[in-house]
């Protein structure tokens, strides 16, 4: 909107605080207590159980709406296409949790039936996602060893084969990944997930499509790569495949490279023309189908000796019960995998949400995966989230609602109960290629890096450190140091703001930092200090420092020194070394003894910073003339510090003890102190916790920094103040009446004045 040619002239008193208070009336609210949000959370009510009811369960709330002639062969279409989609990535990252392929069909089988019930996204598509998957796989590494013996055999029956201690622990923690997301959304903390800024999440998930590469290549190359886990782990892999590299299987990669090459060219085709193209070319889906069928025609595994998918698990087994030792094992890499599949999931979510204009609730979407993860390892099945590559399918392919979601789960159950034996000469290579491709989107994010270095440093410094950190130790551990790399650089923005000194912009009520501008106002003697942040108890003591710098001395020092000095006159007065005269006090000897022992100042720190007492003094004293036998004190030219607290948004005790020690110092040497535009919840703050006394009152409030400025000007230049408001604020003197035209009366703040006529 163009703006500059529109001017405002408003006319009214210089307010403070309290004077504006008093001049308007405030609502007299109630404000609840705990016991009051108890009572309105466990009343009862009709209206508030239907509303539970369509809370916990949303398909009451779309199901008995859905447009059955509008969209249901949209779902259809949206359901089969996005079904072929999930037993490729299935089958594929089923090798990422070191678990036999077929159970991957049950990852994308089982959750999307409870997430069909529970969840509020109508287009996410629920079900394996590389980088849960692989986190789960570091699991299942770590606690079956490659061998028959090892320190985690005591965790599984002696007989139970190495492939059966794979699920087992992959569906535990599983399992244990539902029940804290379950837990998390009955208690309502759904909001966790503000605090995975997007910096962060890129750059994890970065560090982790380099995980799923690696482990990769052991199928890409048909090598055997012990587990290795922990700490650098990944570069164990690597040295190890390095080392071995003379071992790989010539056929696997070259069908691994020709898969790579032709999925990677039609996907481009598919992002040039998608506007053109009425579906996506399911390229995965017809490579699948060509090389199982030359690998079946050739018989690839016994005369190349490629590895292949073998028989899958035909059917659904009994439900399982989880591993107490593998729970008690994982705790922590079952609720990192908790944190990381909601994230990426409500992420994706939120985006098809606003897309679509329609509202996702982030505690069901936590309890409805929580639930399918439940489920899903109950039967044997791997952590659930979300592939955005799949999600892109069932939204592009025109899926209105999730009962797309209900015919993908059909599609792979007719895979699983009757065709999957055709799947049998499928090459494992196929699968880890598909994979690799797929990580296309998350590897292309280390160009957010120069564009992050641009924008902001600090989320630049997230991203390198979430990478590297998730790289060398682990996905676990790079995680929470993600994190809590995350929330220092939050510290270290408020405890280090970037303070300033501000300047009135000529002609205006406006006030900007003076180093910004050239036509800018500083009336002598008037400092102007903003600080950005709210002040707590970790920057309270850089506020000080950089107060100090900006008015240039150390208001504690010069009390000290005009301490001691007053302590020497009232000496030299008992002495009668000092007379008073009308120009004021004069010494009458040669000062010779003025260094004496007895002269010197034996006070404590403590005296030396109280207020400054001239009640025994005949007469005050002027600190910015010279002093009696040339006592030195350095002089102070400010005489009014304005504190622009606008974007202080709290303050704690600390600051608060902090804050008056820093306003106690300056009033003492004479300085007044103004402290403008501070949010009300802070005012009742510092009344309700007693921050004022005789010498900080609440008088010191301004409603803003023009208010106080104009109170400042009238108290130190009056002859001044009616030129301020006039060539300064208003603009040209055409504009205004004359200044005998206006009327004078006194404002409520001692020595402040305002003009009540209007121009």
């Amino acid at each position: 909107m163009h703006s500059g040619n529109q001017h405002y002239i408003v006319a009214r008193p210089a307010y403070t605080e309290r004077s504006f208070k008093e001049q308007n009336q405030q609502v007299e609210r109630y404000h609840k207590t705990a016991a009051d949000h108890l009572r309105m959370y466990f009343r009862c009510s009709t209206a508030k159980a239907k509303r539970i009811f369509s809370t916990f369960l949303p398909i009451t709330s779309w199901l008995p709406t859905y447009n059955v002639k509008e969209w249901l062969l949209n779902d259809i279409v949206s359901g089969v296409s996005t079904g072929l989609v999930s037993v490729l990535q299935g089958l594929a990252f089923a090798l990422l949790v070191s678990v036999p392929a077929g159970y991957g069909l049950y990852s994308a089988f089982f959750p999307v039936l409870t997430y069909f019930l529970l969840g509020t996204s109508k287009h996410l598509s629920v079900g394996p996602f590389p980088v849960v998957s692989l986190m789960v796989g570091t699991v299942v590494d770590r606690m079956v060893s490659d061998g028959d013996t090892g320190v985690n055999t005591t965790i599984f029956p002696a007989d139970m084969s190495k492939e059966d201690r794979q699920v087992w622990v992959a569906a535990s923690v599983t399992m244990l990944t539902g029940i804290f997301q379950l837990g998390l959304g009955l208690l309502q903390v759904g909001f966790i997930v503000i605090y995975l800024s997007d910096p962060m999440i890129s750059g994890f998930t970065t560090a982790a499509a380099i995980h799923v590469l690696v482990s990769q290549l052991k199928f890409v190359l048909q090598l055997t790569v012990p587990g290795f886990s922990g700490p650098l782990a990944i570069i164990y892999t690597l040295k190890y495949i390095f080392s071995h590299i003379q071992e790989t299987n010539i056929a696997d990669l070259v069908i691994s490279l020709v898969i790579m090459v032709v999925v990677f060219i039609v996907k481009e085709i598919n992002d040039r023309f998608k506007s053109k193209l009425p579906v996506p070319i399911p390229i995965e889906v017809i490579m699948t189908i060509i090389t199982t069928s030359v690998s079946y025609a050739f018989n690839f595994n016994q005369k190349y000796q490629v590895s292949i998918v073998g028989n899958l698990t035909s059917g659904y087994q009994a439900p399982l019960t989880p591993n107490t030792a593998v729970l008690q094992q994982s705790f922590g890499d079952a609720f990192s995998v908790a944190i990381v599949g909601f994230a990426v999931a409500f992420s994706v979510s939120k985006v098809y949400a606003i897309k679509h204009d329609y509202v996702i609730d982030g505690n069901q979407e936590l309890v409805a995966f929580g639930i399918s993860n439940i489920f899903c390892g109950a039967f044997r099945g791997f952590a659930a989230s979300t592939a955005l590559s799949r999600t892109a399918v069932q939204e592009s392919t025109g899926g209105k609602t999730q009962v797309a979601g209900l015919i993908s789960a059909v599609i792979v159950m007719i895979v699983t109960l009757a065709i999957g034996f055709l799947l049998a000469p499928l090459p494992t290579s196929v699968l880890g290629a598909l994979v690799i491709i797929n990580l296309k989107g998350m590897l292309m994010q280390f160009r957010e890096i120069g564009v992050l270095w641009k924008k902001d440093k600090y989320d630049c410094l997230v991203w390198l450190i979430a990478f590297i950190a998730a790289v060398l130790l682990g996905l676990d551990i790079g995680l929470g140091v993600g994190v809590g790399v995350e929330l220092l650089t939050v510290v270290f923005r408020t405890q280090f703001p970037q303070c300033s000194v501000l300047a009135n912009i000529s002609g205006t009520d406006i006030y900007r930092n003076r180093k910004d501008y050239v036509n800018i106002y500083e009336p002598e003697g008037v400092k102007i200090f903003r600080c950005p942040s709210p002040i707590f108890f970790a920057n309270v003591e850089f506020l000080r420092t950089k107060l100090t710098e900006a008015i240039g001395f150390n208001p504690l020092r010069i009390l000290r020194k005009r301490n001691k000095a007053l302590r020497k006159i009232k000496k030299m007065l008992q002495k009668g070394e000092l007379m008073i005269t009308s120009k004021g006090y004069i010494h009458t000897t040669d000062g010779s003894n003025l260094n004496d022992s007895e002269n010197e100042d034996s006070n404590s720190i403590d005296e030396l910073d109280k207020a400054i007492d001239m009640k025994e003094l005949p007469m005050r004293i002027d600190w910015k003339s010279p002093l009696p036998a040339s006592i030195p004190v350095p002089s102070v030219e400010t005489h009014s510090i304005v504190l622009d607290f606008a974007a202080v948004s709290f303050l704690d005790v600390s600051a608060m003890k902090g804050l008056k020690s820093i306003l106690k110092e300056f009033v003492r040497i004479e300085i007044d102190i103004y402290i403008a535009a501070c949010d009300n919840l802070i005012l009742e703050k510092l009344e309700r916790c007693g921050f004022f006394d005789d010498e900080i009152t609440p008088d010191i409030f301004f409603l803003t920094i023009h208010d106080a400025m104009l109170c400042i000007l009238d108290r130190h230049e009056p002859s001044n103040s009616l030129s301020f408001i006039s060539d300064k604020v208003q603009g040209t003197k055409e504009t205004l009446h004359s200044e005998g035209d206006l009327k004078k009366r006194e404002c409520v703040t001692p020595g402040c004045s305002y003009f009540d006529d209007c121009i």
